[in-house]
């Protein structure tokens, strides 16, 4: 006889694409855990804190491929 879990994946399986990612999406979210409000708070403070020195010039970016590119040539791939 087939468990819970088995059944479950095979009747997930079934789902098209997209209700697939969303059902995967809310099962890792429901692993997560909770928060800390006040470490969420400072890591918004941070974004903001970020967001305005771009806005002002005083920091650059880059290509997210170029940042792999470096870290490949760094720690080996």
């Amino acid at each position: 006889m087939a468990s819970t879990l088995e059944l479950l994946e095979k009747e997930a399986l079934l789902l098209p694409d997209d209700q697939k990612v969303t059902l995967a999406h809310r099962i890792l979210a429901s692993a997560e855990p909770q928060p800390e409000p006040s470490i969420e708070a400072l890591w918004e403070a941070e974004i903001l804190r970020r967001i305005d020195r771009l806005d002002r010039g005083e920091t650059t970016t880059h290509a997210a491929s170029e940042v792999f590119r470096e870290l490949d040539q760094r720690f080996g791939s």
